[in-house]
């Protein structure tokens, strides 16, 4: 039993470094990989630790379930969630609503119509930073733009632009297969078709630049032609 958990440790230990090998240069400096340690976690997420500091958690436990690739693109995603600055943060939202809402029932009480006015109005703008920030839409199109930047983070790890859709593609489907809440899964499923329409716009782009790549030689064999006439 001791040696099964010291063999799981170093596992652990070894796909955390692994982890860490795949962030870009410009991120190791201040961007960390680690398990997590809450209950029942998401498979992963990110935690900004201080103005310059970022950890990002995984769940071992249901990421050694994925296949390697799988967990390459994944993780690619949210090292571009960190790119683009969407990660979630605890925010001074809820503590000023609590505030304002506290202030509010105060000065109905008091009947002072100025501060009641200043309560409402710190209500109204902390709950529409809440709202902005749970937006479902919101998030989905950060997901999107965070894919997107993933297949390009892996091409530049070595990836051909298919085999990157393709791992993305399979992680995307695995999860969501195995996401019971419907709210959930339909976030998956949403970002798994804007991948696929983005598969096949990179797909035809491709193959328009082979079909000039052919093409051209020929064409400049004619100009030559011309040209000795």
């Amino acid at each position: 039993m001791t040696s099964y958990s010291a063999a799981s440790a170093r596992a652990e230990m070894s796909e955390l470094r692994r982890l860490k090998s795949l962030l870009p240069p410009e991120l190791q400096s201040w961007v960390t990989v680690e398990t997590t340690v809450e209950v029942n976690p998401p498979l992963i997420r990110s935690e900004e630790l201080g103005k310059d500091q970022v950890e990002i958690q995984i769940d071992l436990v249901k990421w050694e379930r994925l296949a390697l690739d799988q967990r390459n693109l994944l993780f690619w995603h949210e090292v571009a969630r960190v790119q683009n600055d969407t990660i979630s943060r605890d925010g001074w939202e809820m503590a000023a609503l609590a505030i304002g809402l506290g202030g509010a029932v105060g000065e109905l009480w008091v009947q002072d119509g100025l501060l009641l006015v200043l309560a409402l109005g710190l209500c109204g703008v902390s709950g529409y930073r809440l709202y902005a920030r749970n937006n479902s839409d919101r998030h989905l199109k950060e997901a999107i733009e965070a894919d997107e930047k993933a297949i390009a983070l892996a091409t530049r790890f070595g990836y051909t632009l298919p085999n990157a859709y393709k791992s993305l593609g399979s992680a995307l489907k695995t999860i969501a297969d195995d996401t019971p809440k419907k709210s959930k899964r339909k976030h998956y499923e949403s970002r798994l078709d804007a991948l696929k329409r983005s598969a096949t716009k990179a797909k035809e782009k491709s193959d328009r630049a082979r079909s000039s790549s052919r093409t051209r030689p020929i064409a400049d064999e004619r100009e030559n032609r011309e040209s000795y006439r």
